[in-house]
């Protein structure tokens, strides 16, 4: 899977990603990975409507994405992987999958969340993924967009807590 660019933000298909970012990273599919989203029919239909025109996006469960890995399905097609949690990029990398870089570029605040930029707020869960993302040789950058000056993760990290 050629995959341009992995990216966990949980508003998923919106306007920085199906114009920014598609246009950076050239590519031609968006896969959203995420179980509660594939289970929800509208949500998956409104997702697959928002792509920009000459891109594909598909909602696919962390299994499905970990079947369809290896396959050729996907060989010839650029891809760009959205999340919505840190935890299901976890999934994928304990289950042999391959990503050098994880863009974060929004997770919003609610209960039991500490803000660490004005659009990224984590729990304990959270850096305990990121952390171990991390561990794996895993390069964590926070960007909005592509001209956004690289910020690294794990450095607004050491602050938590």
């Amino acid at each position: 899977m050629n995959i341009q660019l992995a990216r966990i933000d949980d508003r998923l298909i919106h306007g920085q990603v199906a114009t920014a970012w598609t246009k950076e990273t050239g590519v031609n599919r968006i896969i959203v990975v995420s179980d509660e989203v594939a289970k929800d029919p509208l949500r998956k239909f409104m997702l697959q409507e928002a792509a920009p025109p000459g891109v594909k996006a598909n909602v696919v469960t962390v299994g499905k994405l970990l079947s369809i890995y290896q396959s050729a399905l996907f060989k010839e097609e650029k891809i760009m992987l959205l999340f919505t949690n840190p935890q299901d990029v976890v999934v994928l990398i304990q289950g042999g999958m391959k990503i050098s870089t994880i863009n974060i570029g929004g997770m919003h605040f609610m209960t039991g969340k500490k803000m660490i930029t004005n659009f990224v707020s984590v729990n304990d869960a959270d850096v305990m993924a990121f952390r171990y993302l991390n561990h794996r040789g895993i390069t964590l950058e926070v960007r909005k967009v592509p001209s956004d000056r690289k910020i690294f993760l794990m450095d607004l990290l050491k602050k938590y807590k």
